[in-house]
């Protein structure tokens, strides 16, 4: 069975890549993790893990499906061959055919790019942590090593939570902005002391100002469309023991 995936015009039609934003269906896993979990880290069965990882991969035409063990850095992964153990890191860039690069998240923002000429990919996990310590920002420069130009780079910022699910309390404000005070207009007033941060929007703000060629932001928000994605958040507020993860992936065809 191919699962279903989402893709962004920003990527479609490049020849030798394929992409793909996979969320909960089509997958084998039960209960919690319902049904295409691809979290290596997860608690779910490791046989099917390993089955909904086989479908993604089959769906995406890749020989391997790479995952980093992602820690919130802003380090960057060079692929160029398969690995047995998975690196901590939190982006990947390749310019090797079939290597599928796969991101794993369940609120935080995966970014896919891609050099059309060049045919150099990238893929990042940016939660706010990551995209605040450069992730997005090294992941092009890892891709500029390889020969991509800025320029010419494409990148599609895929499920996330978005600003209405997005609720944080005013020391998270007061902690972000002691960062980065010109962002305080991604912050609105929610209820009583509560905000609501736009995630998505802080990392097509620095994409656009790293100056790449095109961004799209696909908007899908992984907290609200619970049918379609799998949540840490929506886990919280719940009090569930765990979660699935979305997996979104790009290659260079072989």
């Amino acid at each position: 069975m191919t699962p279903p995936f989402t893709t962004a015009a920003a990527l479609s039609g490049i020849p030798g890549i394929r992409h793909g934003f996979f969320g909960r269906r089509g997958g084998v896993s039960g209960g919690i993790y319902d049904s295409l979990n691809s979290g290596e880290g997860s608690g779910d069965a490791p046989r099917n893990i390993a089955e909904n990882r086989a479908r993604i991969s089959g769906a995406m035409g890749a020989r391997w499906l790479l995952s980093c063990y992602q820690v919130h850095s802003p380090d960057v992964v060079r692929v160029t061959a398969p690995w047995d153990e998975r690196p901590k890191a939190d982006a990947m860039v390749t310019d090797r055919p079939e290597l599928g690069l796969c991101i794993l998240s369940a609120d935080c923002t995966p970014v896919l790019f891609a050099d059309p000429q060049a045919q150099v990919i990238g893929a990042a996990h940016a939660g706010w942590k990551g995209a605040h310590a450069g992730v997005l920002q090294r992941t092009l420069d890892a891709m500029q090593a390889l020969g991509a130009e800025r320029t010419r780079i494409r990148a599609a910022i895929g499920p996330t939570i978005q600003q209405a699910s997005y609720e944080v309390g005013p020391e998270f404000r007061d902690s972000f902005l002691s960062l980065d005070g010109a962002s305080e207009d991604l912050f609105v007033t929610g209820k009583g002391d509560r905000f609501h941060f736009d995630l998505p929007g802080f990392c097509g703000r620095q994409l656009n100002a790293a100056g790449i060629g095109q961004v799209e932001n696909l908007g899908l928000d992984t907290c609200a469309l619970e049918e379609i994605y799998f949540s840490n958040r929506r886990r919280n507020l719940r009090g569930e023991a765990d979660y699935g993860r979305n997996a979104s992936v790009i290659v260079i065809s072989g």
